[in-house]
This record gives C-alpha cells, sequence and structure tokens, in this order.
C-alpha cells in the first residue's frame, strides 16, 4: 500500500469512530414509551415513566419501574425473556418466541426515517 492509501484508510476509520461515538453518547429526548403487540397485533402502548403491571393474556407479565421495561413472568419453557434485561432505550427489545410477545421502546417524536437517512 502506497501511503496515500493509508492516510485515505486512517481518515475514514476516525470519521467511523467519530460517527459510532455520537450514536452512542447523544443524548436521549428521555420520552420512551412500551408498545406491546401479540401475534402481530398492537395490544398496548404504555409509558415508560408510569410504573405499572401489565398481564399479557395470561402467558406474559411485563412490568414497567424505575424508567425501565422488564418480563417478569412468561408461562414459556425456555424462560429467555424473564432472563432478559430490563429495556429502555429507543429501539430495544424484549421478545417472547413461544407466546409470539414483543416489547419495544419507541420515541414518541419517531419520524420514520433510520439512522442512515438521518
Amino acid at each position: 500500500m502506497k501511503r496515500s492509501d493509508l492516510i485515505l484508510a486512517g481518515a475514514v476509520l476516525a470519521v467511523a469512530a467519530v460517527i459510532l461515538a455520537y450514536q452512542f453518547f447523544r443524548q436521549d429526548s428521555g420520552e420512551h414509551l412500551v408498545e406491546i403487540s401479540v401475534d402481530g397485533e398492537h395490544f398496548g402502548t404504555y409509558d415508560l415513566t408510569d410504573e405499572q403491571t401489565i398481564e399479557i393474556d395470561d402467558t406474559n407479565r411485563v412490568v414497567i419501574e424505575d424508567g425501565a421495561a422488564r418480563m417478569e413472568w412468561a408461562d414459556c419453557p425456555d424462560q429467555i425473556c424473564v432472563n432478559h434485561r430490563a429495556v429502555s432505550k429507543n429501539g430495544e427489545s424484549i421478545i417472547c418466541l413461544p407466546n409470539q410477545v414483543v416489547i419495544t421502546i419507541v420515541s414518541p417524536e419517531e419520524s420514520g426515517l433510520d439512522a442512515v437517512a438521518q
């Protein structure tokens, strides 16, 4: 490789590192909602700041507390969703495949543009 190739590769890596650091450290608006769907159907939308327990069709129990949502109980055999950590950031999710329950954190001001388009 020539010296100019190394400089170009270093510049590309530096720009990529800056973009990743910005995405990782940027401040959230703090306002998030919990969207729950069952079998692909919308079950409900809940405010992440309201502490509550949500029963889902006698198969799952979701708890919202301390600004995070977690699956407290599920009747599925593997319990992966129950052992998953609580979610609180935009885009994070917990999925219970046997019961087809999806918990997703969303921001109320989502624009429909993905990170690349923004």
